[in-house]
């Protein structure tokens, strides 16, 4: 296939819509770094975004097919990111009392992120070759250790949030290859009991008071429920069209924290009101729409099912981002996709989107 011809049958509208939401996270960004005149992270996303372009167009002419067909390449990489995954326990930076960040320069470096685009096409390379025999047990519990080993090094750093992401993948990718109802009311059960012992023998007290202070908000408000409260405030305080951007009190006051990072789908619904945060939303739905017409249009098991994991990893981070803003889900540090600042999510974010413009050229 000519250059032309695969430039040409790309998705184009998934690549537009990608470009206006990132556009929407670095107006949100700028707005956030007019209170302390510092722009520096603005720049970042806008070199992040550059990169990050370049990366998915690039990855885009790798043949997925060769991915897929080679899982020693695959296996390579899953244990390059669990190595990774051990390696913050001894070279990365404690902040807040979390290692899971290497620091490099100025930058800093997420393992967590590749390692949810490798568990994704380990998995979808797994369940092509078995979803016949999904009915055996051992094929469940197989999958389950791809999925265990990381989650499990996750969880010590510790990050909750991502290893509800890890979980949801496995066990919806799980649904969608055909397990048996049985099988999924049995580990139904078998999460509530593991939730249930480690709230009770191994969540450290500032992870329980999150999740107290999203149950009950108003018995903390100027400690565990500040955050979501304030959210809350700027949501509802930006109305129908927002107060424009630069003019949110509660960003601008720095009432409203990580307003870059976590909160910042309330700084767009603070500066752009309901219209903005409808927008929002109907881009992520043009997003989702187009990645499972991708998976609908599929010749093949593994292009649908890794395109179904990238639009299960993508909605879960949504659903949790906007619920952690709304005050309707507690805290945990969860991006919103392509509008969050950090430059990891971003890349291996749209370097998923490479591989699965490559899915849709060649195998769709």
């Amino acid at each position: 296939m000519s250059f032309a011809e695969h430039i040409r049958r790309m998705d184009w509208t998934l690549i537009i819509v990608s470009i206006i939401l990132v556009i929407f996270g670095l107006v949100a960004i700028y707005s956030a770094s007019i209170r302390g005149n510092d722009f520096s992270n603005l720049w970042k996303q806008i070199g992040f975004f550059g990169f990050s372009l370049i990366l998915m167009f690039a990855v885009s002419f790798i043949d997925s097919r060769a991915i897929r067909e080679n899982p020693i390449m695959l296996l390579s990489l899953y244990f390059l990111c669990i190595m990774l995954l051990i390696g913050v326990f001894f070279f990365a930076p404690e902040i807040r009392g979390i290692k899971s960040w290497y620091k490099i320069g100025i930058f800093s470096f997420d393992p967590i992120e590749p390692t949810k685009i490798i568990l994704i096409l380990i998995l979808a390379k797994y369940f092509s070759k078995r979803h016949i025999e999904l009915y055996r047990i051992r094929h469940i519990i197989l999958s389950g250790i791809y999925a265990l080993v990381p989650s499990v090094l996750i969880f010590l750093q510790p990050e909750l949030g991502s290893v509800m992401i890890i979980g949801t993948i496995w066990i919806a990718m799980l649904l969608v290859s055909g397990i048996k109802i049985r099988h999924f009311i049995v580990l139904c059960l078998f999460f509530v009991l593991i939730s249930l012992s480690m709230w009770s023998f191994v969540l450290k007290d500032y992870q329980r008071n999150r999740v107290m202070s999203f149950v009950v908000p108003h018995e903390d408000p100027l400690g565990e429920g500040w955050s979501q409260n304030q959210s809350k405030i700027s949501i509802g305080s930006g109305g129908l069209f927002g107060k424009g951007i630069g003019n949110g009190s509660q960003t601008q006051y720095g009432f409203l924290p990580e307003p870059q990072t976590d909160f910042v789908f309330s700084v767009i619904g603070e500066e752009t009101g309901f219209l903005g945060t409808a927008t929002i939303l109907s881009l992520f739905g043009i997003l989702f729409w187009r990645i499972l017409r991708i998976a609908l249009n599929a010749q093949s098991n593994f292009p649908r099912l890794f395109a179904i994991g990238l639009a299960i990893s993508m909605f879960i981070q949504i659903v949790i981002n906007i619920g952690m803003n709304l005050g309707i889900l507690p805290v945990i540090g969860i991006p919103l996709p392509l509008v969050s600042y950090g430059g990891s999510n971003l890349i291996f974010t749209f370097i998923a989107l490479g591989i699965l413009q490559n899915m849709k050229v060649t195998e769709a």
